[in-house]
């Protein structure tokens, strides 16, 4: 009653401190569906002036620019012996695999394509978490699997190549190989969130992929004189916004969350890519693709209902 009445006095509504903090990882996951959803049509919008290499240096050394300041603050101060054997693959798959293969896969796919296939995600970490971590995972699981993966192929054998998707079977395999990325680093953060900060995790993510993509250096410098604005906003967005704060967003909320439940959020991802790609860039899918991803998405919906008994 004191906590109520204080909360009256102050002319704000009572809201349990307890919701609050039930609430807080989810709008922190919400935002950084946002920023990486929108990171694919920055990805897409930068490379038509920079090769994978430069622009993925660009965008790290954005974050790096951005953390500098507080990098002593970051240093890891529960280490304990044998970590790096968690670290280590962590920061390997993402951000170094991850954005690898992504940036590689946008050269040769729509970003509405590549948007969908990382509706994967989800399935990938419940697999992930079956095989490794043991967990006990339901037929529909399995079962939405099957049926995200059949639709990410009707999806990709449905395109044809054009300007801005020369070859939409490579790109959308390369894509795929992100997702499991992305999955593994999911399940690896699960492991070590409870322990590390979520912004010393994000800034050793970040170091590690400067030096990672620093052969894109020299291409970044020789066009760096020709680079249009759309393309340093995009740059800039991709660094400060959906490698730091949405990483930082992302590993504060999955050290209060379980892998699967964060791991659902993922979903709206290709929803908002899907969208932006076609508001920003004018991509479209065209019917067969519409059915393709609406297989994916159907999946997806299948794994997370868990009606079907494990």
């Amino acid at each position: 009653m004191r906590e109520f009445a204080r909360t009256l006095s102050l002319g704000r509504p009572a809201v349990p401190s307890q919701t609050l903090t039930q609430w807080l990882p989810v709008a922190a996951i919400l935002a950084a569906v946002l920023l990486w959803g929108g990171s694919f049509s920055a990805m897409k919008l930068a490379g038509r002036e920079l090769d994978p290499w430069s622009m993925m240096w660009a965008r790290m050394m954005v974050a790096l620019i951005c953390l500098a300041p507080f990098l002593g603050r970051l240093v890891p101060r529960n280490y304990s012996p044998g970590d790096w054997k968690l670290l280590a693959p962590l920061v390997l798959f993402m951000p170094c695999l991850y954005f690898y293969l992504e940036s590689h896969a946008l050269t040769h796919t729509t970003s509405t394509q590549a948007g969908v296939v990382s509706a994967s995600v989800p399935l990938l970490v419940a697999a992930g978490a079956r095989l490794f971590l043991g967990e006990a995972v339901s037929r529909g699981t399995w079962l939405g699997l099957a049926l995200s993966v059949c639709g990410v192929v009707w999806l990709t054998l449905a395109g044809s190549p054009a300007q801005d998707a020369p070859n939409p079977l490579l790109g959308n395999l390369l894509e795929l190989g992100a997702m499991a990325s992305a999955a593994a680093y999911m399940l690896l953060m699960q492991q070590l969130g409870s322990r590390y900060s979520p912004w010393t995790i994000t800034a050793m993510q970040t170091v590690a992929g400067a030096l990672f993509f620093l052969p894109g250096a020299p291409g970044l410098l020789a066009a760096a004189g020709s680079l249009t604005w759309p393309t340093v906003l995009a740059v800039l967005f991709m660094g400060a916004g959906a490698s730091l704060v949405a990483f930082g967003l992302y590993n504060w909320a999955i050290s209060r969350l379980r892998a699967s439940q964060a791991s659902a959020y993922i979903n709206l991802v290709p929803v908002v890519a899907v969208s932006l790609g076609w508001i920003t860039l004018g991509e479209a899918l065209n019917p067969m693709q519409l059915a393709g991803a609406g297989c994916v998405f159907l999946g997806v919906w299948l794994s997370q209902r868990g009606s079907v008994g494990s």
